[in-house]
């Protein structure tokens, strides 16, 4: 009998101390949260809460001082869409207030899209593509504006001045050479000033180069860096980005819809590239608060084929100003999930156009400075700066951007 004592002596002593420890508790309860669990272990008298810090466990042995046990990290498979690091801007027009009915999201996020169009043969987003980075470890840069060139002004050789020194593909948004971007017109007006960068350009057309039948000086010009001269849409990769290039004269190329050619091969095109990351430009916005053009209806079809397939960024010029709106789906609605990103950059040096009223997706307006827009592509994400010449195109470049920001894909 004495030897059983003996042996449920630590057991009975363990007992005893957790009564007194539940009767200390009861004298002076501690605030719990709804969501916190107790763990006890009576062999080595040990509590445990998962209420620590930054979802750590809290434990230790009774009559000690509590130790923090790190949670292990794990990232979510569901995160937000859009980066932490917020946009700014300088001397910018005031932002537009967001319509408040526009909150709701989707349930379908970008990633699941993506995913039901991918065969298994093809790129999860779960990898990191090989071609993530150039060739000397750096993301890539891409360089975009429109309307460019006029012989009677001066602005195209400060933008021209501005991107010579910026390393990077050059996007250009159409309207190269006015009035009618003829073969004298680019030779005249616009080579001497941006042929410089002629090797690294990838061209949209604009509505000025077909004012020349069949925008042969602009096909002639470029040769087959501005594609089919039937067709002047196209594709190429960038880094882990594909980018795709459309022609928006629609009257030109047989429409712009999602039967025509150029829509078959847009959908064609985007089935066959699966990446995480895809960025398309044109000339002629589907989204403007400008006032001397406003919107192009006749891309809505285009941005429906690159909403379903996740694209994340779409550039376009025509209005000659600068204006950056949120992410929107094709209706000009808020869709911070899924929506896509559009900057217009019709600041290549021609002219500014001012604003009427602004969009209510609209969030920075500029019609003040010529400028272009510089995006640092990484493999998951982007950087983007509105870096200006200076005041009404002055050969002073003005490298301070006055709008960056960054976001995910």
């Amino acid at each position: 009998m004495l030897n059983r004592r003996l042996l449920f002596a630590p057991a009975l002593i363990g007992l005893a101390a957790f009564g007194a420890l539940i009767q200390s508790g009861a004298s002076q309860p501690a605030p719990q949260r709804a969501d916190c669990t107790t763990v006890i272990s009576l062999g080595s008298i040990w509590m445990g809460s998962n209420c620590g810090k930054s979802g750590g466990t809290v434990i230790a042995p009774l009559g000690r001082q509590p130790v923090t046990v790190p949670a292990k990290s794990t990232r979510e498979q569901t995160r937000p869409r859009r980066g932490a690091r917020r946009p700014t801007a300088v001397r910018l027009e005031e932002r537009a207030p967001r319509a408040d009915g526009n909150q709701r999201q989707p349930k379908e996020t970008k990633a699941k899209r993506r995913a039901n169009r991918r065969s298994e043969n093809r790129l999860t987003s779960g990898q990191r593509p090989g071609r993530a980075r150039s060739a000397d470890g750096q993301d890539p840069v891409l360089i975009a504006v429109g309307d460019i060139a006029d012989c009677t002004v001066s602005g195209d050789e400060a933008t021209a001045a501005l991107v010579r020194r910026i390393d990077g593909t050059v996007a250009t948004l159409g309207d190269h050479a006015y009035p009618s971007g003829s073969r004298q017109q680019f030779a005249r007006c616009y080579d001497p000033s941006w042929g410089a960068l002629k090797a690294r350009t990838r061209p949209a057309p604009g509505n000025h180069e077909y004012e020349t039948r069949g925008a042969r000086g602009y096909f002639d010009y470029f040769g087959g860096a501005a594609g089919d001269p039937g067709e002047g849409y196209y594709s190429y990769d960038l880094g882990a980005w594909h980018i795709i290039v459309l022609n928006s004269n629609c009257e030109e190329v047989g429409g712009c819809d999602a039967r025509s050619r150029q829509g078959q091969w847009l959908r064609a095109d985007l089935a066959a590239h699966s990446t995480t990351c895809t960025l398309a430009y044109w000339h002629q916005p589907l989204f403007s608060s400008g006032k001397e053009h406003g919107g192009e209806e006749a891309m809505r079809p285009a941005w429906e084929m690159l909403y379903r397939a996740g694209a994340d960024v779409v550039l376009a010029g025509h209005e000659h100003n600068y204006e950056r709106f949120s992410p929107q789906d094709p209706n000009g609605r808020l869709d911070a999930q899924r929506g896509i990103r559009q900057f217009v950059v019709g600041t290549g040096g021609k002219s500014l156009y001012g604003f009427g009223q602004p969009l209510r997706t609209s969030e920075v307006r500029n019609a003040e400075t010529f400028g272009v827009l510089v995006l640092t592509l990484r493999p998951r994400g982007y950087d983007w700066a509105y870096v200006p010449t200076g005041a009404r195109g002055s050969s002073r470049a003005d490298t301070r951007a006055i709008d960056e920001g960054s976001d995910n894909c």
